[in-house]
């Protein structure tokens, strides 16, 4: 990967990060798009894991709070299903990995929730109001991850048609 880049890739991501610790509408934040561009992106696989879930874990120092387990967890497994979108970064592609990764964060972190048995009890009934209770914030994160995602891979696209020096370079096999 090219020097100039890995900064463009960074500078984009460490911008929609700091746009976490600004005051936002609940759960309209960026580590989902930053979770999906990272595996779309990074060449190196670790680097795609290292760079959002560092994000998520520096903007909760911040914040003051651990989001735990099953939240890292979550976006880990975001970064896989960006994977699939590096041979195949068209909008309908992007859109519908971006939507199927709300819909991952939304089941596995509201699991978490449940299965900690904090604030529901551990039946079924107990996992149905545990979904339940989490409707409202779903469509602020569905909202939030489709610009944050619009923002990341088109401001890269966009960046590469006026700055060539980001393109990725071409191998041979």
């Amino acid at each position: 990967m090219s020097t100039a880049r890995f900064i463009a890739l960074m500078s984009l991501i460490f911008a929609e990060a700091a746009s976490r610790l600004i005051p936002h509408p609940p759960d309209f934040t960026p580590i989902t798009a930053i979770a999906l561009f990272g595996g779309a992106y990074f060449a190196k696989r670790w680097l795609a894991f290292l760079v959002p879930l560092t994000s998520l874990f520096l903007s909760d120092l911040v914040l003051g709070h651990f989001a735990g387990p099953y939240v890292y967890g979550s976006f880990a497994l975001i970064v896989c299903i960006g994977f699939l979108l590096r041979t195949r970064r068209k909008p309908l592609a992007i859109g519908t990995a971006a939507l199927a990764s709300s819909v991952l964060f939304f089941v596995v972190a509201n699991f978490g929730v449940w299965l900690s048995g904090f604030l529901y009890p551990r039946t079924a009934a107990g996992l149905v109001a545990c979904y339940v209770a989490a409707i409202p914030f779903f469509r602020n994160m569905i909202l939030g991850d489709g610009f944050y995602t619009v923002v990341l891979f088109g401001g890269f696209t966009l960046a590469e048609r006026f700055w060539p020096a980001l393109h990725e370079p071409v191998t041979v096999r």
